[in-house]
């Protein structure tokens, strides 16, 4: 049988992609029947930083960064601890892009400050000299967007039982309550931006989506964890 199989190429690799689906099935399928699991302490997102990862979402951030660090010493030394499965639990879609024209940003949180980021999306290479990153100005200008914000988070606490409420201290409630956290959260993003026009906007009432975003970015790393 197997000498026959050697002498025909074509049925050799019928029988080599039939052999290998059914091992690559065999070990797949059964994961698909699991809940992702969350590391220890794991916090979900604010509805602000819900409404941030929207803005990184339209905006193609993944397209040039990953959110994705392995295990290797020359990631780790560079970007930090390297990711775990856990820590994505309540990421959907995953962000885990697949290109480094920029660097990973999945522990940008724990080395970036908010003026640093307030900076760096104004003009990009007045922190970073040579960058090749597009400014971000408009993201000063155009509001974020809290209602899409809110039903999304509400989405994932009631489909996906994303423990809001009861884990890390991030509380959801009703939609009055909900944006006056988004508004607190939002203040402090705000005084630390020290941007004169955001501060403004804000006296308005508004949050504009650099604020979202920026709350987004500061949530990546170790402030995921709940202390």
């Amino acid at each position: 049988m197997f000498s026959w199989l050697e002498k025909n190429p074509f049925f050799f690799t019928v029988a080599f992609l039939c052999v290998f689906s059914i091992a690559g099935i065999v070990e797949v399928i059964p994961d698909f029947s699991k809940s992702a699991r969350p590391i220890s302490g794991l916090k979900p997102y604010s509805v602000l930083e819900t409404a941030g990862r929207q803005v990184y979402i339209k905006e193609g951030c993944y397209n040039c960064h990953s959110q994705l660090i392995r295990p290797f010493q020359s990631e780790v030394d560079r970007y930090g601890a390297y990711s775990l499965s856990g820590e994505y639990a309540y990421d959907r879609p995953f962000l885990w892009g697949s290109k480094r024209t920029g660097p990973d940003l999945h522990r940008i949180g724990d080395s970036r400050s908010t003026d640093w980021h307030a900076n760096h999306m104004w003009e990009p290479e007045s922190v970073v000299p040579g960058s090749i990153m597009p400014a971000y100005k408009h993201l000063y200008k155009k509001n974020s967007d809290f209602e899409t914000a809110y039903a999304e988070a509400l989405t994932q606490k009631k489909v996906f039982n994303v423990p809001y409420d009861t884990q890390g201290g991030v509380k959801l409630g009703s939609l009055q309550e909900a944006k006056e956290a988004y508004m607190q959260e939002a203040s402090v993003i705000v005084e630390d931006m020290k941007n004169k026009e955001i501060s403004e906007s804000f006296a308005r009432g508004e949050v504009p989506e650099i604020v979202a975003l920026i709350a987004y970015l500061n949530h990546l790393g170790q402030a995921r964890i709940a202390k």
